[in-house]
């Protein structure tokens, strides 16, 4: 699939880092480095622009590797970008750990894959059909 983008950064475009990986590596793109105290947030511009075919959308979502050693995700997640939106790609990012981290240029801070979806048409009605599970929600099935 073809998709069109605009890369206003000094980085390079968003890539896949193995043959099989599901999602592209998405670089800050910073004139100064930006420091996030615990718990601290800020949105990190990243100079992408896409223009995503009608019927799909990019989810924006944390990379294993920072959340697990450094506690650093995207608030958001997954984050979504619509295909009618045209503006500058944004991460909000969260320092999740209890030390400061700084972001730097060019550092990868979250991944990015494009999906297909589908636009539901609701259709309205007073009852739905039985399941076995039925209402069973949060922790039904118990610990095994």
């Amino acid at each position: 699939m073809n998709v069109k983008i605009v890369n206003r950064s000094k980085n390079e475009l968003p890539a896949y880092s193995t043959e099989s990986s599901a999602g592209m590596d998405i670089r800050a793109n910073l004139e100064n480095d930006v420091t996030l105290l615990p718990l601290e947030r800020a949105l990190i511009p990243t100079g992408l622009y896409v223009e995503l075919p009608e019927g799909y959308e990019a989810q924006i979502r944390p990379r294993s590797g920072l959340a697990l050693k450094r506690g650093i995700s995207v608030l958001n997640s997954p984050g979504t970008i619509d295909a009618d939106y045209r503006g500058e790609i944004g991460i909000i990012i969260v320092n999740l750990s209890n030390e400061e981290y700084t972001i730097k240029d060019g550092e990868r801070i979250c991944q990015m894959i494009v999906a297909k979806h589908e636009r539901v048409k609701w259709d309205e009605v007073d009852i739905l059909e039985e399941t076995k599970r039925g209402e069973g929600g949060f922790g039904h099935t118990g610990k095994k």
